[in-house]
């Protein structure tokens, strides 16, 4: 008769029991518990005194003990319905600890008559029913554990799967798993940050606790169910001690979802960086909903067919732990119902800018087939209807650009007195915004997409026309408008900073950068007075509502004149006109056809760059008719300050004001929002590309990888404004706190319109993020400084006030230092 099983070979429940059978189990599939054997329950039978052990045991066990090394040992029940899946037993059979080896016999002996116990005979009754019977034995090796305990890989009492539960104790865990002490409490989130855990803990370290997650998981995983496992930490590292199935009834498994979501901020972080509040995304939310309805419309896409595809508009966007994110699989749905997407679908992909290609697995299951014989032609017809839509678009783009102006104008000049108007005729002029403009975005949308045809064009026939020369022309070429708004704020600052020099309030201002500095200096007060006036709504991160607009805060704009009034003259030299005849000297055709193409591009670009100033108006408009809803309801103590209401969708702000709100616990919603969004704040901005399968619930992120260093000496970007500079690197994040000395080339992760206080000191502009038509390239072409954009990882390859070298044609960047 065998009595001894070794650690291997401890596969059968119905013999080495249910406890063992896990621990053999985990042994064969990467997992590391303390060796052990086990003792069958037919080594012992019950005599008038207590059990015997049956004849060769004693040297059975003493040659077993030798297999596990030195002691001392722990002796455990392993019953054959024990740790079972309906039925644990946990603690009604006998353990003994520290045993050493010349007691693992008369160990054993008390650990197989507890088998015949009054409390398992009371368990069995209640739970399980069945004779009593003896449990085989395991005699496994001690840990000399600094810290033992527990892990559900389930919560056992909420009954949710996502989150690892840990009680923790010094030493061993014998005393918490039998309730004689209390363990410290640690929940693991799914991300594997700690959902809660000790203000000051004093058992296990956050890392520690996130590896005991892990290894609940893992067995989980190996197992087939959510697991209870016992756990002890020593000098070696973390071991695990038994596993067995959690016996309450949890909730129940989610069905298996493998729709896919993708989240995507590669082109968006630009409008939007960073925490966006939940007003501002769910006003952008209405915005791109609206926008791009028209827009496929204006593509040939059928009213029908929109309406049939409400999800796809309402959809576009997302809100990932507080960042703004495109959701696109919604954008290739939109996409994919253009005219002639089947005929050159890859080249129609690229629309999307974004730095990754969709996964085949979208394309090919969203994307129509690609058409072949007389439905080619049918494609084709429907573009060419398209084109002739563009072209008739194009011509009157002129009419619709000066109905826009009206219709804004009409808003801007007649609009409200905020601090004078009620929350009823707030909540109107809000309404009269959204049905007059927002709802009816036509002319920066249509001269939006006729931009990035003409300048995409335009560069690809110089190029095949003159070469390399032909980029470089192209650029020269937008440089030099003399109406293009966005150089305007600059050559404002610039002439501000020389009335400020000539003063002599240079230092002054640098050093107290108030309105009050100027008082008495009538002309500069104008200067400052006329560029609030008309750039008063500019900002960083101008597109969200939540930012302090210049008008509420001239901070920035006074210390960019500050540093101006220390620059002498930049002499920056403006685009000037080429000779088109040295160029095409025997080609008349393509002579013109260049200057006329090169003239409709520079006026596009220009009015693409003057029709989102009158977009930050609006939305300063609105950021302004919000805030004054705010203050209403703080009046009114539904909100605690008028900001508040940046806290919540513009949905809840409406609905308070007009009837159709679903809760009036606006400050309780706040709060929650605040917490949320503060917490959000202090993680790391989540991936740039996020793929999430079943409900788009995306998770937090609690740490970031580690990046190692980069040594490159030269990298490339994408060149969008020629020159070459070399001059002191200076990485700016938020530009609201951080300077920019004149003459320092700025590195950023990205820009907005409200950096124009830091791109007049530049000479030369590094960006992360970006494209040719990006407002950084735009604003350097025109300030006639070189500029390199799409360069990932920049901010942190490039040293802050390291000598860099910059070529804004060919896109080259070259660390000097080192």
């Amino acid at each position: 008769m065998i009595f001894i099983v070794a650690q291997a070979d401890a596969k059968d429940a119905s013999v080495v029991g249910g406890k063992a059978a896990a621990l053999s189990h985990l042994t064969q599939h990467g997992f590391f518990p303390p060796a052990f054997f086990v003792i069958t329950n037919d080594a012992f039978r019950m005599g008038q005194s207590g059990p015997i052990a049956q004849k060769g045991l004693q040297s059975a066990v003493t040659a077993a003990l030798e297999t596990l090394g030195p002691g001392p040992f722990a002796v455990r029940s392993s019953g054959q319905s024990e740790d079972g899946v309906d039925h644990s037993h946990a603690g009604q059979f006998e353990s003994v600890l520290n045993v050493p080896d010349k007691r693992v016999i008369a160990a054993a002996k008390q650990v197989w008559q507890s088998g015949f116990s009054a409390t398992v005979e009371t368990y069995r009754a209640v739970k399980s029913g069945g004779e009593a019977e003896a449990p085989a034995i395991i005699v496994q090796r001690m840990i000399d554990a600094k810290t033992a305990g527990v892990a559900f890989s389930a919560d056992p009492v909420s009954g949710r799967r996502n989150v690892v539960v840990i009680s923790a104790i010094d030493g061993l865990a014998e005393k918490l798993v039998s309730g004689e002490a209390d363990g410290e409490d640690w929940v693991v989130g799914a991300d594997g940050a700690p959902e809660s855990a000790p203000d000051t803990p004093a058992h296990l370290t956050v890392p520690e606790a996130q590896s005991i997650a892990a290894l609940a998981r893992k067995a989980e995983a190996l197992f087939g169910s959510p697991q209870d496992i016992e756990w002890a930490i020593d000098a070696q590292g973390l071991h695990i001690l038994q596993a067995r199935p959690i016996t309450t009834a949890l909730r129940p498994s989610p069905l298996e979802d493998q729709t896919l979501t993708i989240f995507d901020n590669s082109n968006i972080v630009e409008s939007y960086p960073g925490i966006v509040s939940p007003l501002t995304y769910s006003f952008a939310l209405h915005v791109y909903s609206q926008v791009y309805r028209a827009f496929v419309r204006l593509l040939g896409v059928s009213q029908h067919t929109v309406a049939r595809n409400p999800t796809v508009f309402d959809n576009l966007l997302g809100r990932v732990d507080g960042r703004a994110y495109y959701n696109l699989i919604n954008w290739y749905r939109a996409l994919a119902l253009l005219p002639g997407f089947s005929l050159n679908r890859d080249h129609m992909e690229t629309m999307m800018g974004v730095s990754e290609p969709m996964p085949r697995e979208v394309t090919d299951a969203l994307a129509p087939p690609p058409t072949s014989g007389w439905r080619k032609l049918v494609e084709y017809t429907k573009l060419l209807k398209v084109a002739s839509g563009l072209i008739w678009q194009a011509i009157r783009l002129p009419r619709t650009r000066r109905d826009f102006y009206r219709r804004l104008n009409d808003i801007l000049q007649t609009g409200l007195d905020v601090d004078a108007s009620n929350a009823t005729e707030l909540a109107a002029e809000f309404r009269r915004i959204e049905s007059t403009l927002l709802d009816r975005w036509d002319a920066p949308l249509i001269n939006d997409f006729l931009c990035m045809i003409a300048f995409g064009g335009s560069r690809s026939l110089l190029q095949k026309w003159l070469g390399e020369d032909g980029l470089t022309l192209h650029n020269d070429l937008m440089i030099g408008q003399g109406d293009i708004v966005s150089a305007e704020p600059a050559q404002r600052i610039a002439r501000m900073g020389e009335l400020v020099r000539q003063a002599g309030l240079a230092a002054p201002l640098k050093a107290n950068a108030h309105l009050s500095v100027l008082s008495g200096h009538r002309q500069i007060e104008a200067e400052v007075n006329a560029y609030l006036e008309k750039f008063g709504d500019r900002c960083t991160e101008e597109l969200k509502l939540e930012s302090v607009p210049l008008r509420d805060d001239p901070t920035s704009l006074l210390l960019a004149v500050a540093a101006s009034a220390e620059r002498p003259p930049s002499g920056r030299q403006k685009g000037v006109e080429p000779d088109w005849q040295a160029l095409f000297p025997a080609n008349p055709v393509k002579r013109q056809l260049a200057t006329w193409i090169l003239g409709w591009t520079k006026a596009r670009v220009r009015d693409r760059e003057n029709l989102r100033f009158e977009r930050t108006r609006i939305f300063g408009y609105a950021r302004r008719v919000f805030l004054g809803i705010g203050r209403e309801f703080a009046a009114r103590d539904l909100l605690s300050t008028p900001r508040d209401v940046f806290f919540l969708t513009t949905h809840e702000v409406l609905g308070a004001v007009e009837g159709y709100s679903l809760s009036p616990d606006l400050k309780g919603i706040v709060e929650r929002r605040k917490q949320e969004d503060e917490a959000s704040s202090r993680r790391p901005d989540p991936p740039e590309r996020i793929e999430i399968r079943g409900p788009a619930i995306a998770p937090v992120w609690s740490e970031s990888a580690e990046a190692e260093a980069d040594t490159a000496r030269v990298k490339h970007g994408t060149g969008c404004s020629a020159g070459q500079i070399k001059a002191r690197a200076r990485v700016i994040r938020d530009p609201r706190t951080e300077a920019l000395d004149p003459g320092d080339i700025l590195v950023a992760r990205h820009t907005d319109p409200g950096w124009i206080a830091v791109f007049s000191n530049a000479s030369a502009i590094v960006v992360e993020r970006g494209s040719l038509l990006s407002h950084s390239a735009i604003v350097a072409r025109e300030l006639g400084i070189p500029c390199v954009v799409g360069l990932k990882g920049a901010t942190n390859w490039i040293e802050d006030g390291e000598m860099v070298r910059v070529d804004g044609a060919s896109g080259a960047v070259e660390r000097c230092d080192g």
